[in-house]
Parts: structure tokens; C-alpha cells; sequence
């Protein structure tokens, strides 16, 4: 299952005019291995037939890691069927954390339609 995830990477957010993420959620952190890792374990932790638990990811090159961990249950939208996430990226120490919602179509391609920072409580 193969799905664009560039909306969670872009810099510049709608807050600021420029239409994309915020910058503090994941743009510019992640290398291209990183990102391969982390679109897999977002895809595998979407997954309606899932259990829906946390889904981690690591490069022991680079030493980053991360997990996505679905939110709820899937639900269906105009655009497809969809679902709530959480994301958290630990880039050296330097921790993010991200809440979104992201949408798959009939082709099974998922899309990061909202992405946010999160605060943990």
C-alpha cells in the first residue's frame, strides 16, 4: 500500500499563509530512510483490519525513531475512509509530537489531510 505523505513533511502551515503543516511538527526532520521507515509504520498503524496499537519505527543509522498510534476507530469521509492518529518523533533526543487525521481513497493511498503539534498531558 503505497501513499503520499508529503503534507506531514511540508514546511509552512495554513496558520501562516503557506497552506502546509506547521514547521514544528515534522518538516525537514526526517532523511529520505526515515521517512521510508515512518511511512510504512503510519500505513501499518492505519490500517482499518489492524489492531489498532502503537506502531513504532527506527533507523540505527541515523538514530531517529518514531510511532504513529491510531486514534479511535476508522470512519468514513467524502474523501475516503479515514482516521485519527498520533505521532511522536524522537530525532537525537530532540523530541516531536504530532496529532493528524489522515485519509485513505478507494486505491487503499493514504493522505495526511490534517497535521498538527500535540501536547502531551
Amino acid at each position: 500500500m503505497a501513499f503520499p505523505i508529503s503534507p506531514l513533511m511540508s514546511p509552512g502551515s495554513k496558520e501562516d499563509g503557506t497552506g502546509g503543516v506547521p514547521k514544528s511538527s515534522l518538516a525537514g526532520l526526517l532523511d529520505a530512510e526515515d521517512m521510508r521507515r515512518a511511512k510504512a509504520a503510519l500505513s501499518t498503524a492505519l490500517d482499518p483490519q489492524g489492531n489498532g496499537l502503537l506502531v513504532g519505527w527506527d533507523n540505527p543509522e541515523s538514530g531517529d525513531k518514531g510511532s504513529f498510534t491510531p486514534v479511535g476507530k476508522p470512519f468514513p469521509l467524502e474523501t475516503g475512509i479515514c482516521r485519527v492518529f498520533l505521532a511522536e518523533v524522537d530525532r537525537k533526543g530532540d523530541e516531536h509530537a504530532i496529532q493528524g487525521t489522515a485519509c485513505s481513497d478507494k486505491r487503499g493511498e493514504w493522505t495526511i489531510a490534517v497535521a498538527k503539534p500535540w501536547k502531551k498531558t
